[in-house]
């Protein structure tokens, strides 16, 4: 699959080439999940030093992907005008000057509301354009042989600056304060921020300064990806694959902490297990996908999967083993968290050649609907209903319903 616009063709430039860029969009995707999944790792606390309920939560990271969903369709012509790794600066600069926003939103002795709705849009918009930027590098540096698990190993970015968060958030906050941990992880965007500079020569070769953007150019890929039906199977099973996968991130700590008296330390843990069975799941997905599996199936399986998992953590109860509940965590983010890197491979393989970028972005815009929808909706079930359980079990069966679909039409 090569690219119009005279890039050396997918996996033609060189193993260096490919691994620079494989290291670059992998710290990238870390620090700004790092920076996303924050608040919901210490919504805890935050909620107890503001006086709000932990469900509002839900409201934080719908507003914070409604922000993503901008930012991943129009990151397509931004990212072909400035090049990826600019735009994926940019991105970082966004992340922390939201986490800093939150802090002076809610410093004493009267919030400022607007900051702290603006900050989790802000978020969303550095956030959001990652994913397609990452994929306009990889896509013309990845071997097509290893082309699953090289955007699995860097999706593995999500799932592992969410395990970092769910470890030593907590105890830096508890230690330090939450306010002090948010300007830690601003410090530590700054220097990611600075280390990518260097690459940029290199990897934004293909950058088109004269490149107009347009409100039209904007939405033209999302034309290509519904009017492509492998394109939306591929983009609805992101949306609802996506949906799951942030509830458990979001929802895990507050259930446990809540539901099952776990300290927030240990629930912290149980979610960077979850994050870390995703990283094991993603790279162990893609290279499934590369060598034996077909994507499509695969991602059939997994959403099976998944669910079997949700309905396990819904039944989750206080003479439960703490092993027990930890290993399916771990699986659940196996599963859950690991499905990304494969079905972002089928994205841009299915892509019209030089257009992967602009096609993932799309396909992203979907994607992160699920995310919008997922987090207020587990929340008013939980409000709802008094239980965090209905929520697992309710996005468990969207998942089962979604997995067999997939299996269904790979046979017909």
């Amino acid at each position: 699959m090569g690219d119009s616009s005279g890039t050396p063709p997918v996996g033609r430039a060189g193993t260096h080439a490919a691994a620079i860029a494989l290291t670059v969009t992998l710290a990238l995707q870390m620090f700004t999940s790092l920076a996303a999944t924050s608040t919901s790792v210490l919504a805890p606390m935050i909620a107890d030093d503001l006086g709000l309920s932990p469900n509002l939560i839900g409201v934080f990271v719908g507003i914070l992907y409604a922000g993503s969903m901008v930012g991943s369709l129009a990151a397509g012509g931004f990212v072909e005008r400035f090049g990826a790794i600019r735009v994926s600066q940019a991105c970082v600069m966004l992340c922390a000057a939201s986490l800093v926003a939150v802090c002076a939103g809610a410093a004493p002795p009267s919030p400022l509301v607007v900051l702290l709705i603006l900050a989790p849009l802000a978020l969303g918009l550095g956030y959001g354009p990652i994913t397609p930027a990452s994929s306009h590098l990889l896509i013309r540096t990845a071997p097509p042989s290893r082309m699953a698990l090289t955007f699995s190993i860097k999706q593995t970015g999500v799932p592992a600056g969410a395990a970092i968060a769910g470890a030593l958030l907590p105890g830096l906050a508890l230690a330090e304060g939450w306010r002090a941990t948010y300007l830690a992880i601003v410090a530590l965007g700054i220097v990611i921020l600075l280390a990518a500079q260097p690459t940029r020569t290199s990897l934004d070769v293909d950058r088109q300064p004269g490149r107009a953007i347009s409100l039209s150019g904007v939405f033209a890929p999302l034309r290509i990806v519904i009017g492509t039906r492998v394109l939306a199977e591929l983009a609805v099973t992101g949306f609802v694959y996506a949906a799951t996968q942030v509830c458990l991130a979001s929802f895990l700590v507050i259930y446990l902490t809540e539901t099952l008296g776990f300290g927030i330390v240990a629930a912290g843990l149980a979610l960077t297990g979850a994050n870390i069975g995703g990283i094991v799941g993603r790279i162990s997905w893609g290279a499934t996908a590369d060598r034996w599996v077909p994507p499509r199936v695969l991602l059939g399986s997994i959403g099976c999967g998944a669910a079997i998992c949700a309905y396990a953590t819904a039944a989750f109860g206080p003479a439960w083993p703490a092993p027990l509940i930890y290993g399916i965590c771990v699986l659940f983010g196996a599963t859950a968290i690991g499905w990304n890197g494969v079905q972002l491979a089928e994205i841009a393989r299915q892509s019209p050649a030089g257009h992967a970028g602009k096609v993932t972005g799309a396909s992203g815009f979907i994607t992160f609907a699920g995310v919008v929808f997922g987090p207020p909706t587990f929340a008013l079930l939980a409000q709802i209903t008094g239980s965090y359980r209905v929520g697992f079990l309710i996005f468990g069966t969207a998942s089962l319903v979604c997995g067999i679909r997939l299996l269904l039409r790979r046979r017909r």
